[in-house]
């Protein structure tokens, strides 16, 4: 692997100064940039989005188990499926799908915003955190009003 340059990257020899102080030497004599420290790091709204993304997408893991189960008891027989449509028709269950639609909502929102940030638009900071704004909010919007929509219908209730 060859050294940035002197100047672009950090020294390039073990016997180059580093003034700058953003650099460390390993062991083998190269030079390493150091990594933006939390508390020189500033939180902005594109961290959240990538944050609460993966916490989407774990859910959505998670949740994959109670479609499983769905699945399980459809296959098992009627009583199975009555009790697995009790336990989940209970305020837990409605919590829990709740939540998935939650989830599901915002990692479609957040997938078409990376989906343009892929072909290369909307990547300057001000677009980037505007597009975040609203993947969240529409996210929740849609999650919100699929479960305003089911208790209108009177499919649910509590």
């Amino acid at each position: 692997m060859t050294q940035p340059a002197p100047g672009v990257g950090g020294p390039t020899n073990a016997t180059d100064p580093d003034p700058t102080g953003r650099f460390v030497r390993q062991p083998n004599g190269r030079a390493r940039p150091l990594s933006p420290h939390l508390q020189v790091w500033r939180f902005h709204l594109t961290m959240t989005g990538s944050i609460l993304n993966r916490i989407a997408a774990g859910a959505l893991s998670f949740g994959a188990l109670f479609v499983a189960a769905w699945l399980w008891a459809l296959a098992s027989g009627p009583d199975a499926y009555a009790g697995f449509v009790a336990w989940m028709g209970s305020p837990l269950g409605l919590v829990i799908w709740f939540g998935l639609t939650l989830a599901i909502a915002y990692h479609l929102t957040a997938g078409i915003r990376h989906l343009i940030w892929d072909m290369g638009d909307g990547l300057d900071p001000k677009t980037a955190t505007w597009m975040t704004a609203v993947s969240i909010i529409v996210g929740a919007a849609i999650g919100i009003g699929f479960w305003i929509a089911l208790f209108a219908s009177g499919k649910v209730v509590l």
